[in-house]
């Protein structure tokens, strides 16, 4: 009878298809890095997702939830008292500065009103002018003043600078005490930035004041509502000192 021949040995090392698996991973990997590092991530919206995982996690004092807390954040000791006078490049903190002034308009009900964003400047607060002042004048209402002192006391001491930028819509205005809108929105923009100084507590070395009447609007003046919203007051709460 004849011999059965045996089956030959299998080479040593992986299978061949191991190899175009591999080169399959590796292209896979690559674009999932690549799309990374195109991607951006809000800080300020994954610290507010933290802040409410832990709060429903039982982890935060008191079962405080982060709409409770108007409390700035504590100071970083670390970090050197901010001097206007000061030639050091000392740097806010945007994320905390922000978290902290949307924290006091959601408990006051005005998160929907005053609109708070993060720019390359710094933290920008929106005001309506119809919040802060009645028609064509610049005298700061009682309840704009008490929303300023309030927002001026929370952050006065962790901001090397604030520009205070008026704007108005495109109408030309007739009669008053301003021949134009840039007047009006000078004044508006010096209105503020005097109560900071005189009832907010901020140094004058802090402050500067910026009339731009019609020339920045943020939606285009075709509409009444649209026109109210041009109508505002801007608080750049600058990230550091500007260039002299």
């Amino acid at each position: 009878m004849a011999r059965k021949e045996k089956a030959p040995a299998a080479a040593p090392g992986a299978p061949l298809y191991m190899a175009t698996y591999g080169d399959m991973v590796t292209l896979i990997l690559c674009f999932f890095v690549l799309l990374f590092s195109m991607s951006s991530i809000d800080s300020q919206k994954f610290q507010k997702m933290l802040i409410s995982l832990r709060g429903s996690l039982g982890a935060m004092k008191g079962g405080k939830t982060m709409e409770e807390e108007i409390e700035p954040y504590p100071a970083d000791p670390s970090k050197p008292e901010v001097n206007p006078g000061s030639s050091q490049n000392y740097e806010m903190d945007t994320r905390h500065v922000a978290h902290t002034i949307e924290s006091y308009l959601r408990t006051q009900g005005l998160d929907k009103t005053i609109e708070v964003t993060i720019n390359q400047r710094g933290v920008a607060v929106s005001l309506s002018d119809q919040f802060l002042f009645n028609s064509g004048s610049a005298e700061l209402k009682s309840d704009g003043q008490r929303v300023l002192y309030k927002i001026a006391t929370l952050i006065r001491n962790e901001v090397p600078a604030v520009s205070v930028e008026g704007h108005t819509d495109s109408v030309p205005l007739h009669g008053g005490i301003y021949r134009d809108n840039w007047g009006l929105s000078s004044s508006r923009a010096a209105a503020v930035v005097s109560y900071l100084e005189t009832s907010g507590g901020f140094s004058s070395g802090k402050l500067q004041a910026v009339g731009y009447a019609s020339t920045h609007p943020v939606v285009p003046n075709d509409s009444a509502e649209h026109r109210a919203l041009n109508r505002r007051v801007e608080l750049v709460f600058l990230s550091r000192y500007p260039k002299q």
